[in-house]
């Protein structure tokens, strides 16, 4: 199993299925928008194709070792650029092909090759515009986000960290609603300035450490004087990603206009490499730096929970609402990150995996009724109940979950982050908590106007309720929720050796200054 490169498989195989779509367009030519047989292949390729990467992602986690979780396994590494290449194969200065997964990574790869099949079943019916477009583009974004979390050279990091960028502006871009533009303008320009000081801080590290090895920058000591820009350097791209208050912006019109799948893997797998990336690089390689930041980033979690759930409260579309929620539920990821101990960061994760569980689950109940009456406006529905009882379950529970109720995935990663803030600042959880009660409000009253209460829409009075395909996928997502509510222990387990080895190095070099 050692020699065979089972993360490579996983992270190219989508591009196997866009390069099978490419073809088969071509084949068709202009029939593919009106052939039914044509547009049947095309979905029928991009569903098999991400749900044998799923599969893959399983037997990766069956390979696993949980009790080595501290360390990368998996591991793949080809030479790929050196300044000697007679010394290629050990030459310090070079920059290599190099995969692997740790206890965290693992489980983020797992989730986006979960979400994905998801999001191919939810665009069945609602996407008939450029469908081989549409599929090539989520199965290369699959691809690209699948790099992210197993890259272990900065260098190829960076690569897949910027090239997620476009074809999410693409699927923004042609498939979203009537401000497509904007939003996907928008969305592009704030992750891509962000990310360039992320190369600026690439090319310095490069040029004075001479490697882009992850494992081994993660053991270089920085002086504290360079960590400090180095770490505003990282920070900014992973703050805008995450995304944190203030520059948060971009987030709420990306969701509003993008296509319902693309809603669901810009929360669930997306908004997760900025938390990602703090963990992976900024606490390990500048432990001073985010020592000495660490108020800083308490009161801008603190702003974001408040803030978020305050103007959620006041938002008329539906999707918008989702969207603050998602901005404050990452207020949570990062006060865990930053509390430095073990209950933080675990809840940081966990929170992490929930909330791409939870999020997704809401834009494709939204999805739902708007594919059915195309429009997200709260105030034109109301008895929901009446006409879609299925329907109107399942979104109770996935409101109930969003707001952290026990026995759901919400409810551990909500409290198991608060109490790594406690820990380490008792003000930041408190506020934090302030924010969960608004995060109550907010959501509860989405679920009053839209589902309960008499029909007073005409309009409403034939809406049929959820059929097998959308209660199949919402259904997958209620059960895996309520596991992982249940048995919190599946990824605690996995994620409690990257957690340790974090904190670990952290303090070894807090010890050895």
């Amino acid at each position: 199993m050692e020699s065979f490169p089972i993360l490579s498989m996983i992270t190219f195989l989508p591009l196997v299925g866009a390069a099978i779509i490419l073809l088969t367009r071509m084949a068709v030519g202009a029939q593919t928008e009106s052939d039914d047989k044509a547009r049947g292949t095309i979905r029928m390729a991009a569903l098999v194709i991400t749900s044998a990467t799923f599969l893959l992602s399983l037997w990766a986690l069956s390979e696993f070792d949980p009790s080595s979780g501290a360390t990368f396994q998996l591991v793949e590494e080809y030479t790929w650029f050196a300044r000697d290449y007679a010394q290629a194969v050990n030459a310090v200065e070079s920059i290599n092909f190099k995969f692997g997964v740790d206890g965290m990574s693992i489980l983020l790869v797992v989730l986006t090759t979960f979400l994905m099949p998801l999001c191919i079943l939810a665009s069945w019916k609602s996407i008939t515009h450029r469908l081989a477009d549409y599929m090539i583009a989520f199965l290369v974004l699959e691809t690209l986000m699948l790099g992210v979390f197993c890259s272990l050279d900065l260098v190829l990091f960076y690569i897949f960290f910027e090239g997620g960028l476009i074809p999410m502006f693409i699927i923004i871009g042609i498939w979203g609603g009537k401000n497509r533009l904007y939003a996907s303008f928008k969305f592009f320009l704030y992750t891509l300035l962000g990310s360039l000081f992320l190369l600026a801080a690439l090319i310095y590290i490069y040029s004075t450490v001479g490697t882009t090895d992850i494992e081994v920058l993660q053991q270089h000591v920085f002086a504290e004087n360079v960590q400090i820009w180095l770490w505003l350097a990282f920070f900014a791209s992973f703050a805008v990603k995450l995304p944190m208050w203030p520059v948060h912006t971009w987030l709420p019109d990306a969701h509003v206009e993008a296509p319902t799948a693309g809603s669901v893997i810009l929360a669930g797998v997306l908004l997760k490499m900025g938390g990602y990336g703090m963990l992976r690089f900024s606490l390990p390689m500048f432990p001073d730096a985010s020592h000495l930041f660490q108020p800083l980033v308490f009161a801008l979690s603190v702003i974001a929970v408040v803030y978020a759930s305050l103007v959620a409260f006041r938002q008329t579309d539906m999707k918008k609402l989702i969207a603050y929620s998602s901005v404050a539920h990452m207020g949570l990821v990062t006060l865990g990150i930053f509390a430095f101990n073990e209950q933080g960061v675990q809840g940081a994760i966990y929170q992490m995996l929930s909330h791409g569980l939870i999020s997704g689950a809401l834009f494709l109940c939204v999805g739902v009724i708007y594919d059915r009456e195309h429009t997200r406006d709260i105030a034109y529905y109301g008895g929901l109940v009446h006409r879609m009882p299925l329907y109107a379950a399942l979104f109770l529970f996935f409101t109930m979950a969003n707001v952290g109720l026990p026995g759901t995935s919400g409810f551990v990663g909500e409290i198991t982050s608060m109490v790594g803030g406690f820990l380490a600042a008792p003000w930041a959880a408190a506020g934090a908590a302030l924010g969960m009660i608004f995060s109550a409000v907010y959501m509860l009253h989405l679920y009053r106007e839209t589902v309960f209460g008499e029909i007073t829409n005409e309009k409403l009075f034939d809406i049929k309720d959820v059929d097998a395909r959308e209660a199949g996928i919402l259904i997958v997502l209620a059960v895996a929720t309520l596991l992982f509510g249940i048995l919190p222990s599946l990824i605690f387990d996995l994620s409690q050796g990257t957690t340790q080895n974090v904190l670990d190095i952290m303090n070894l070099k807090l010890t050895a200054q």
